[in-house]
């Protein structure tokens, strides 16, 4: 690439300083590295969650959980309050909503389609992600990062499918949380230039936890948890799974893009199977083993940039 000196900084013709974009690339790395951690935390929850829900219904436990992780972000954004606006509070709600559709159509695809066949459709927001996002964010995906979406949905198939994949209607329940959930992704990164990081997220955490708690009084008969190890998994999945995650989420996608954020979250059914065999001393079939292996490769190939270049694409997009 041809390029210019001035003030002992290089230029290049689209006026993006090769320092510039390798600091662009760090903080990049630094925010998929958070996003990792949000992976690596809600696989750890499977098992938690798992014991769980065989003492409280779905809707209540999502209540709970939601409910405390907007109380602890509360704690953290109430001086920030004066910051709120109504944009902030409309998108928070958009988010929101997007996010209780996704975890509602997931729990209801589960009563009526397998496990394996549910985790592999919701796995499609990876590929979702980067068609979504060039149609309504009109940034087109690098190259690495579509390699790394084709070698992720490739291992997910040999991770969560077995011997036959039929289709039926909770399939296409799981089919329309995939939509949701890549929506939420898709439009943090469009809402989140114009909000504080910590209110958008405390906003969209409540807006949840009210959806939640309306649906348990309607569908359910909620209940108030007695077991330890039910408060456990609330505290872990609040604390840590929601008012961590989210907040992460909302700051780290600043620095990356909508792919890269899909692609990584892809990694929770690996790290899932690792703490299942950690804890719970399952094991991982050759086949499995493979998938895994094709995730992380599929993750790391989308970090792969050539050095020192600026594309017009949205992993290299202004923040």
């Amino acid at each position: 690439m041809n390029s210019s000196v001035l003030g002992g900084n290089k230029i290049t013709f689209s006026g993006v300083s090769e320092e510039d974009g390798d600091e662009h690339m760090r903080k990049q790395l630094k925010a998929d590295f958070a996003l990792l951690s949000v992976a690596i935390i809600w696989g750890s929850t499977f098992v938690l969650t798992k014991d769980a829900i065989q003492h409280i219904q779905t809707y209540n436990f999502l209540a709970f959980r939601f409910g405390v992780a907007a109380a602890f972000l509360a704690l953290f954004s109430y001086k920030k309050l004066h910051k709120l606006n109504l944009i902030t509070i409309r998108n928070g709600i958009i988010l929101g909503l997007m996010l209780f559709a996704g975890y509602a159509f997931q729990t209801v695809g589960l009563v009526y389609t397998t496990a394996s066949n549910a985790a592999f459709i919701v796995g499609f927001s990876a590929v979702i992600v980067p068609i979504i996002s060039t149609l309504l964010l009109k940034k087109i995906p690098s190259l690495t990062a579509v390699l790394g979406v084709l070698f992720a949905i490739t291992g997910l198939g040999l991770l969560t499918l077995g011997d036959s994949f039929i289709l039926n209607i909770g399939d296409f329940y799981s089919l329309l949380c995939t939509f949701f959930f890549a929506l939420q992704i898709i439009m943090i990164d469009r809402f989140i230039g114009r909000s504080d990081a910590l209110l958008l997220a405390t906003v969209e955490i409540f807006t949840v936890a009210i959806a939640s708690t309306l649906f348990t009084f309607v569908l359910e008969q909620p209940i108030i948890p007695t077991r330890a190890n039910v408060w456990m998994a609330l505290l872990v999945t609040s604390l840590l799974a929601t008012t961590y995650a989210f907040i992460v989420q909302n700051v780290a996608q600043k620095f990356t893009s909508p792919t890269h954020t899909a692609l990584i979250f892809l990694g929770e059914p690996v790290f899932g199977l690792v703490f299942a065999f950690i804890l719970l001393g399952e094991l991982l079939t050759f086949k499995q083993f493979v998938g895994c292996a094709l995730i992380l490769t599929g993750m790391l190939v989308a970090e792969l940039k050539p050095m020192g270049k600026q594309k017009k694409s949205e992993d290299t997009a202004p923040w």
